[in-house]
C-alpha cells in the first residue's frame, strides 16, 4: 500500500515538472504570473508555520510554540541574523515548557 502512494506521488511530481516545460514561454513571461509565482513560496511557508504552531494532530492548541514564534517575529523586526532568530524562538519555547507555564 505504501509503495502505491510513493509511486503515485512520484508520477504526480514528474507530471507537474513536465507540465512546467510544456507551458508556452509567453505565459511564463506575463508580469501577473511572475508576481504570483514570486509570492507562492511565502504563502506556502506561512501556511506551514501556522499549521506547525497552532495544531497538534487534529486539534487547535495555543502553547509555548506561539510564544516562540512571537519572539522570533520580534527578533526579525529587530533585524537579528537568522541563526539568532531561531535560537531566540527555541530558547523562549524551552523556557516556557521547562517552567511549566505551557505544555
Amino acid at each position: 500500500m505504501i509503495w502505491a502512494a510513493v509511486l503515485i506521488g512520484a508520477a504526480g511530481t514528474y507530471s507537474e515538472k513536465l507540465l512546467g516545460y510544456l507551458l508556452p514561454a509567453s505565459l511564463l513571461d506575463n508580469t501577473t504570473v511572475r508576481r504570483i509565482t514570486g509570492y507562492l513560496p511565502i504563502c506556502l511557508l506561512s501556511a506551514l508555520v501556522a499549521v506547525q504552531t497552532f495544531s497538534t494532530g487534529t486539534t487547535l492548541v495555543i502553547d509555548a510554540r506561539v510564544a516562540g514564534v512571537a519572539a522570533a517575529v520580534i527578533a526579525l523586526m529587530l533585524r537579528a541574523p537568522f541563526l539568532v532568530v531561531v535560537l531566540v524562538a527555541a530558547i523562549v519555547t524551552a523556557l516556557l515548557r521547562a517552567s511549566g507555564l505551557s505544555e
